[in-house]
């Protein structure tokens, strides 16, 4: 099995070009992240060079997270916010050779007008990204986390795919969100595997190391291996020491044969 860390939980003691090479000396095979906007694009390609690691997505620009914003787009009226954060993310993809955008949905209340906003910039999403080979995913976000979060199922995600039908839009399988959300992990990622493009996974509830909690994924992620995952598992818990590299045992652990 391989694995990606998140460089947005992972390793934010260090500046993302450092944290990039951080990860690849303790044994992570990609990384991922979370908002690099900050970061000259130029840097973060050089750090991928050099250490030898593919970045496997990054996610859309929040909105204003003071304001209480977890994404845009499924916000009717802030259409243009959102299509902007889309391309900006896009660009940034293209201009590092990550491979996925997840496409933040962001807080509604449901409904129609919710629901619409959010397929139609997903489309454009899909439209944008489709000619430079880059995925978008959406994933399911946990409502204990994230009151409010429009896109909260497995099921919910598997409709907007299955009904948009773009070969480049696919969910983002968190088992810590879907474990608290939904559960049954392994027989709904069976379910859903044609429409996965990514599984990420910690620690439940805490959402710390992998190696403890209400999940056994030293038993779970070979299961799903198993039934043709070749990809690397996204690691995206907050680590419980002070330094990322004082808890990774989990990671020689679940690598061993």
């Amino acid at each position: 099995m391989r694995f990606s860390a998140n460089l947005g939980f992972l390793v934010t003691d260090r500046p993302l070009p450092q944290a990039i090479h951080a990860a690849a000396a303790a044994g992570f095979d990609a990384v991922e992240c979370h908002f690099p906007y900050e970061v000259p694009a130029a840097e973060v390609a050089a750090a991928l060079r050099e250490s030898g690691l593919e970045m496997l997505g990054l996610n859309t620009h929040p909105g204003d997270r003071e304001a209480g914003d977890f994404g845009l787009a499924a916000l009717p009226g802030r259409e243009d916010e959102a299509r902007a954060a889309i391309a900006q993310a896009v660009d940034y993809a293209r201009a590092i050779g990550a491979g996925n955008v997840h496409v933040m949905a962001g807080k509604t209340e449901g409904g129609a007008a919710a629901e619409a906003t959010f397929r139609a910039n997903l489309t454009y999403a899909c439209d944008l990204a489709a000619p430079h080979g880059i995925g978008i995913l959406i994933e399911p976000i946990n409502r204990r986390d994230v009151p409010g979060y429009h896109l909260a199922t497995t099921d919910h995600a598997a409709a907007i795919v299955e009904t948009l039908d773009r070969p480049n839009l696919a969910i983002m399988f968190d088992c810590y969100h879907v474990q608290i959300a939904q559960g049954d992990l392994l027989r709904r990622f069976e379910a859903l595997r044609h429409l996965i493009g990514h599984v990420q996974f910690a620690s439940v509830p805490d959402r710390g190391e992998p190696d403890r909690g209400e999940v056994d994924y030293a038993w779970l992620l070979p299961q799903i291996a198993g039934r043709g995952w070749e990809a690397p598992f996204g690691a995206e818990y907050r680590p419980t020491g002070a330094r990322t590299e004082d808890g990774l045992s989990w990671l020689t652990a679940f690598k061993a044969p």
